[in-house]
Order: C-alpha cells, then sequence, then structure tokens
C-alpha cells in the first residue's frame, strides 16, 4: 500500500514540513523537484499548491493533502474533511478572509458594494457571500498583490490575513470577515473506503494533532523531598495531574509534568522557593491525548 500525499507549497510548506518533523517524518524537499521525499515507504509526496490540492485529491490524483479550509470551499471539492490542523506559517492559528477598503472608503458594511468591484483570489466563495447577502458587485480575480488594486482598479478586496500587520501597512480597514479557515487534512472518498489507507491516514492525523498540542508546551521534571510535596504541586500547573514517583532515596519523590512554555520562566523559580531540586526543563514533540 502506498498513499499519495499532497504537501502544501507557498505559504505553508516550511510549517508543513516542520510539522511533520516533529509528528516523527522527515520531508526533504529539493527547487528542482516537486516530489519530496519522506522516511517512510508506505507514502509518496508531491508538492501541491494549496489552492488546487482538494481538486487534486477529490479526482483521485492524490489520497490525502493538506490545505486550506478555504480552498475546499472556493472548489467546492467532495473530499473528506478529516481533521482540522489549527497551524499557519505565522501564528498556527486560524486565517481569515477579510473584505477590506482604504481607510477613507465611504464603504462601511457589505451592502454598501452594491454595483462595485470587489477584487480577491477567493472568486468563488466571494460571489457566494456576497449572493447570500442580496449585493450585487462584480467580483474579479486578482493574480496576486491584491492591496494594490485599491482604490483605483477595485473598490474593495477580499483577501486572507493573519495578523493584519499587512491590511494596516496599506491602510486598509476590515469591515467584515467572510471566511475563516484552518488547515485541514482532506482524503479522497475512494482510498478513505479503503482499510489499509484509512487507517494510514488516521494514523496521520493522530500524530499530527500530537505534534500541535505540543507546540508551545514543554516537559519539565524534577525531584523534591515529602515534606516540601504539596508545596511543589500547589505550584505546578499541568496537562492533567503531575506524575509522582517515589525515588530509591527514603522520602523523596520524582515530579514529572507538562506546561506552556512562556510559563517556565516564572514557575521555575517559585519551584526551588517551595524546596524542589534537579529541575529539568525539556522540549516536546507530540502530546498525544
Amino acid at each position: 500500500m502506498i498513499l499519495k500525499f499532497g504537501v502544501p507549497t507557498g505559504s505553508l510548506a516550511a510549517a508543513t514540513v516542520d510539522l511533520f518533523r516533529r509528528a516523527g517524518f522527515v520531508i526533504t524537499t529539493s527547487p528542482r523537484s516537486y516530489f519530496p521525499t519522506i522516511d517512510d515507504p508506505e507514502m509518496e509526496c508531491m508538492l501541491v499548491r494549496a489552492q488546487e490540492m482538494a481538486r487534486y485529491v477529490e479526482d483521485g490524483a492524490l489520497d490525502a493533502g493538506l490545505t486550506g479550509h478555504d480552498w475546499v470551499t472556493e472548489n467546492e471539492a467532495d473530499v473528506v474533511e478529516v481533521a482540522d490542523l489549527v497551524y499557519a506559517k505565522q501564528s498556527f492559528g486560524k486565517v481569515r478572509w477579510v473584505l477590506a477598503v482604504p481607510e477613507a472608503s465611504p464603504v462601511r458594511a457589505v451592502h454598501d458594494l452594491e454595483g462595485k468591484i470587489v477584487a480577491t483570489e477567493l472568486v468563488g466563495a466571494t460571489r457566494r457571500y456576497l449572493q447570500e447577502r442580496g449585493v450585487k458587485a462584480k467580483v474579479e480575480f486578482s493574480w496576486g498583490a491584491t492591496e494594490a488594486k485599491l482604490p483605483q482598479l477595485a473598490d474593495a478586496i477580499v483577501e486572507v490575513t493573519e495578523t493584519g500587520a499587512s491590511l494596516r501597512a496599506n491602510n486598509l480597514r476590515v469591515v467584515e470577515t467572510v471566511l475563516e479557515s484552518t488547515t485541514q487534512l482532506i482524503a479522497n472518498r475512494a482510498a478513505w473506503a479503503d482499510k489499509a489507507k484509512r487507517r494510514k491516514i488516521e494514523d496521520l492525523r493522530m500524530l499530527l494533532d500530537g505534534a500541535i498540542n505540543a507546540l508551545d508546551m514543554v516537559g519539565l521534571m524534577l525531584n523534591v523531598h515529602g515534606d516540601n510535596l504539596a508545596q511543589v504541586l500547589a505550584t505546578l500547573p499541568a496537562l492533567h495531574n503531575p506524575t509522582v514517583s517515589s525515588l530509591s532515596d527514603q522520602g523523596w519523590h520524582a515530579v514529572n509534568t507538562i506546561l506552556k512554555e512562556s510559563t517556565v520562566r516564572e514557575i521555575i523559580p517559585r519551584l526551588k522557593e517551595a524546596g524542589a531540586e534537579g529541575i529539568v526543563e525539556y522540549p516536546l514533540n507530540k502530546i498525544v491525548l
């Protein structure tokens, strides 16, 4: 059994390769090839634009792949949406497609676009969004640099954003959110019906989810005497309850826990004050819940 898997090119490529590394897979790309190697004999990879991924998965050229929910919606693709993988190139979170206009524009709501021109790469979803709200506007495809279309070539744009920094830099104002999107693991329906391929896809889902769960987490282990155990445990947040085990030295305990990396610098000094010794912080690749 070989699972044909689509790896997105462009902005998601580096984040995807790093996510797979955390999940336990090494994907090696080359600027001269659309077929990266992966250290799994049951998988073959192909680099595909996220915009086209859903169509190739639907048609069966690929068994599964990663793409945004936005592009599944745009193509109205008939695929199995196996899992939301909440990561993106900067924030590892959701992205938004927003309706934006210049700061000085009189447009304050979507209905103000009646008879106007909207430029976007997300043409189909934008047309459906306007139709659902009873707005008749001309939606034009933009090949890129969509912000530059305003105000000479379009009255508004629908553009994707993670942080809003690019929109602010171009003096644009968000009117409404058209669509929220996360990266999704999608599968071809015939591949999903195949027992061996479905098991492989579900294994991928578990491992990728585990890698995402561990993105901002670290492990912490320490030793503490029984007299100070309650105070140390009261200092520790945890994914669930910390693991406590007895050491060979009578009266001493080892404590293991998982916590957010951003809290470690504040917690370690408090743990030391509470009587903890031998405190070790270590990185995590996966947390499988």
